[in-house]
């Protein structure tokens, strides 16, 4: 039998250099991880619709059949209307859709096997909508109408179908499972009457699944992207960008914005740069100062995240500003970065099938503790959000469990941002102590973490 984690391996296999470790940059021996190329292979929008859909239609047609059955639901409900579309709705249709046009419905009925022949029907997708959405989904409303008679239709479907679990999209604690707003609740409930009222449940713990699980080809293709952010970080984090005593944060940030603006790459969050400096103490669980020039001997640090082909990334690096006097980067700041190496090594060792998250950070806590390590964990699930479905595993201002989410248990073939940072006392800086702040884009495959894009393990230089 090929396991998931067999089918991820073979999916990384296509990066599997790169997944490792990055090559030093040949022309300039303090160029950070790599060398920043001058064009950056970036798919063209129109170019773009064919793989989305493909990696789509593999996610209906092999991943969601079971994901349903684990849910215990037989019939799934996703229930939209444009301008307030459910969070899940624009993972589940194609290229080039923008939005839910007036009302749409979609109906997701698990069809199980034949009894006689032990053949998996696989799950029926339907849309009783006004609008088509192409192959993927069969019309079910083509005569069209009236609000009354779409819901009506809807009704008459699900009837149909006699499903004893119909999923909808309502959750207390998960913003991905509670996409069904009050008002389209309401006329669902009346449409479907008190029978087929009384076997609605919630579909919270499906709609997590299906947006924290990635398919290999997904893997095949996220390398490419970490990539892609990491050496536009590596550009912002050089002398093409940065001239000291002249250049602000600021500047970096917007340069990295109009960069993947450039590159037609869409951010779901404004890049940032900040500094720490000898002598400059700041108070705080985080630290770093924006909106300054930068100066030689500063260490730097951004965060970036891009969205590509309906894929997130998350990127903290750091960087170093030579002063005058130096050839290199002080050792004690070399030290830091491969502490804050070795705590992510601490963290990632703690990923299990079936972990919680509130597990793997209290865990890793436990082990940093051990090793003298002072660090902070908040790394997050990663996919088609940045702040993606899945296990919390810490949170900035919160290193004690999260009720609910940090109790999600990890699966395989999930994404996640390893996000955190260490604190050291840096001796060339007479003890001042600094933050490393790391976050790296990664995989479980069930039964290791790997990294998709490589990781930071030395600072990029600033000459």
């Amino acid at each position: 039998m090929v396991t998931c984690g067999t089918m991820i391996a073979r999916a990384l296999c296509i990066s599997a250099l790169t997944a490792v470790s990055l090559p030093a940059a040949p022309s300039q021996q303090f160029a950070g991880a790599f060398e920043a190329p001058a064009e950056l292979a970036v798919l063209p929008h129109r170019e773009r619709p064919a793989i989305v859909n493909r990696m789509l239609r593999t996610r209906l047609d092999t991943l969601l059949p079971g994901l349903m059955r684990a849910a215990g639901i037989d019939l799934w409900i996703v229930a939209n209307r444009e301008y307030a579309e459910d969070p899940v709705y624009l993972t589940l249709v194609p290229e080039p859709v923008f939005a839910a046009r007036r009302t749409t419905l979609l109906v997701f009925h698990d069809r199980g096997v034949d009894p006689a022949t032990g053949e998996d029907r696989g799950v029926e997708r339907l849309t009783v909508s006004r609008y088509a959405l192409g192959e993927f989904y069969a019309a079910a409303w083509p005569e069209g109408g009236s609000d009354e008679a779409q819901w009506a239709r809807l009704a008459e479907v699900v009837r149909e179908r006699a499903p004893r679990r119909i999923g909808v999209n309502t959750s207390q604690h998960w913003a991905f499972g509670d996409g069904l707003s009050s008002g389209l609740r309401v006329r669902l409930e009346a449409a479907l009457g008190p029978e087929l009222r009384a076997r609605v449940v919630s579909a919270e713990a499906l709609c997590v699944r299906w947006l924290e699980t990635r398919t290999p080809e997904e893997l095949a293709l996220y390398p490419q992207l970490c990539l892609i952010a990491r050496r536009v970080i590596a550009e912002g984090f050089s002398n093409r960008v940065i001239t000291p005593g002249v250049t602000t944060t600021d500047d970096v940030a917007w340069y990295l914005r109009q960069r993947f603006e450039d590159l037609g790459l869409d951010i779901w969050f404004m890049p940032y740069c900040n500094v720490q400096r000898q002598g400059l103490v700041l108070d705080g669980p985080i630290q770093g100062k924006s909106g300054v020039i930068i100066e030689r001997g500063d260490l730097l640090h951004t965060d970036v995240g891009i969205h590509y082909l309906r894929l997130c990334t998350d990127t903290q690096e750091m960087a170093y500003v030579l002063r005058l006097d130096e050839e290199d980067v002080p050792a004690g700041l070399q030290a830091a970065v491969a502490l804050g190496n070795r705590w992510q090594d601490l963290l990632t060792a703690e990923f299990r099938l079936g972990r919680t998250g509130n597990e793997v950070l209290a865990n890793t806590r436990a082990a940093a503790e051990r090793a003298g390590i002072e660090c902070l964990v908040y790394t997050h699930p990663l996919g088609f959000m940045g702040h993606a479905a899945g296990p919390t595993i810490g949170m900035w201002d919160n290193q004690g469990p999260t009720p609910v989410r940090g109790d999600w248990p990890l699966h395989a073939a999930t994404c996640y941002a390893i996000e955190g940072q260490i604190t050291t006392a840096i001796p060339e800086w007479q003890g001042q102590r600094v933050q490393i702040k790391l976050e790296q884009d990664s995989v479980f495959d069930g039964q290791k973490v790997v990294y998709l894009g490589g990781r930071q393990t030395r600072l990029h230089v600033v000459r």
